[in-house]
């Protein structure tokens, strides 16, 4: 077990996650229902069965292509969602 990847990507990932609408849709959930133990369990196991999904898929896809095309990919796929959320803010 790689402990400075697992520090490194818990790092990436929690500051990443911080105030984006996950977390919006958790606090909301948790407020609405009163219920933050429940929800805390829902969104843990959702969270965990995506990332699992993503290493797992990460990891197959790594093996074929080159982690430059993989990385490039990803990217344009970040600014491509981005640019659809600003475009349907403006459009409603």
């Amino acid at each position: 077990m790689d402990w400075k990847l697992v520090a490194m990507t818990f790092g990436m990932l929690f500051l990443a996650e911080l105030g984006d609408k996950t977390q919006l849709a958790v606090f909301t959930l948790a407020a609405q229902h009163r219920a933050p133990w429940s929800v805390f369990l829902g969104a843990s196991l959702a969270l965990s069965a995506v990332s699992l999904l993503g290493a797992f898929v990460g990891g197959i896809v790594g093996g074929y292509l080159p982690t430059k095309y993989v990385q490039l990919g990803a990217g344009i796929m970040f600014v491509a969602v981005g640019a659809l959320v600003i475009y349907r803010s403006f459009a409603s």
